[in-house]
């Protein structure tokens, strides 16, 4: 199968472990008969700094002719001036726009292996088994904002989260398929008791289980109950779906009950077209260059490309368990272990996805 993929490594950490994640997507394609074209781009601090755009049309051409993308991470504090005429973070958006990535995907199912890891005690943790649906597109993050300054001194800033029916219908019935073939679980997080836009959220999904997924069990939780449910009872909850900015902070809480950012993957998709694959971690500018990130995120994200946007189920498969083989032998990267114990970096533990791999 000969499929085109983007990379986009961005800045920080995201060169380190987008290149070791190619090593994996290539030694996949040689273990099955694949041909993978990779081609990388442009995009965030590193794209202004060469363009003085985060997002280059040139970038956006190349995404929408390919099958798949796997991004890095953007940003660092080198372009964090608030004064700036753009920012990193700005061609994410961006991207998610151009390319209709409307449904972010975000599973939190802690590796055996690793419970020991999470913060939170094995009792609490072990069992989770969560996908969280965060809508992309809309919210607060792409309504209208302003800064204005008030008479007499200071400034009056706003930001305003605006939904329409049609950008929380598409997202909701993603979550409720999922739903469907998983535990037969939904949650809907709002925040209804104050917030007009989740009173939107609340009557409109509540439509379409009454008419279309009546044989799910469906509940709606206020997202200040959510964020103590996910460190009391994560086990209790299957399918999660939620607006861009409750998922933002939600899906953040809960990557830290497997204990580490290194570990979780994320998809983002839309109706048609490309979806964009990355690790939920930041470009993390405080271990770039310093060989010790881990990839495994971002090799776990390159397995959801394989599965979701190529159908290939059974490559996804050989690589999500080599990770797992990987973590049975008790190899670690140092954010998985604690202060003094001996870990691996960056192309060591890469180097023994591929041992499993092609062992396996």
């Amino acid at each position: 199968m000969d499929v085109r993929f983007v990379l986009l490594p961005g800045d920080g950490i995201g060169p380190e472990i987008i290149s070791q994640t190619r090593r994996v997507l290539e030694a996949v394609a040689t273990k099955f008969g694949h041909a993978f074209e990779f081609t990388e781009c442009l995009i965030g601090g590193i794209a202004i700094d060469q363009t003085g755009d985060p997002l280059p049309e040139a970038t956006v051409d190349a995404c929408r002719a390919s099958q798949a993308i796997l991004l890095g991470a953007v940003g660092g504090p080198k372009w964090d001036d608030p004064s700036a005429k753009t920012r990193p973070e700005a061609g994410l958006l961006r991207i998610r726009k151009e390319l209709g990535l409307f449904a972010n995907l975000r599973p939190i199912a802690p590796f055996a292996e690793l419970l020991d890891s999470s913060p939170l005690k094995r009792e609490v943790v072990e069992g989770t088994d969560i996908l969280f649906f965060r809508e992309l597109t809309g919210g607060i993050y792409f309504g209208p904002s302003s800064c204005t300054t008030l008479t007499g001194g200071g400034e009056r800033a706003q930001s305003t989260m605006v939904y329409e029916t049609s950008e929380i219908e598409r997202i909701f019935r993603l979550a409720a398929d999922a739903a469907r073939t998983r535990r037969k679980k939904l949650t809907m997080v709002d925040k209804a008791n104050v917030l007009e836009a989740s009173r939107l959220w609340r009557r409109v999904c509540a439509k379409i289980v009454t008419e279309e997924y009546s044989d799910l069990e469906y509940e709606v939780v206020l997202v200040d109950a959510m964020a103590m449910h996910l460190i009391s009872r994560p086990s209790t909850f299957d399918v999660v779906v939620t607006s861009n900015m409750f998922g933002d902070i939600l899906t953040d809480e809960a990557s830290m009950l497997p204990g580490s950012l290194g570990m979780l993957p994320s998809a983002s998709l839309g109706s048609d077209g490309p979806g964009l694959y990355e690790p939920i971690h930041g470009s993390a500018p405080d271990l770039a260059g310093k060989g010790i990130a881990n990839p495994l995120a971002t090799i776990l994200a390159a397995a959801m490309m394989l599965r979701h946007s190529c159908n290939l189920p059974a490559e996804a498969e050989a690589m999500e368990h080599a990770v797992q083989r990987v973590l049975s032998a008790g190899h670690r990267t140092a954010d998985l272990v604690r202060s003094g114990e001996p870990s691996l970096g960056t192309v060591e533990i890469t180097d023994k996805v591929l041992e499993s791999l092609t062992g396996g």
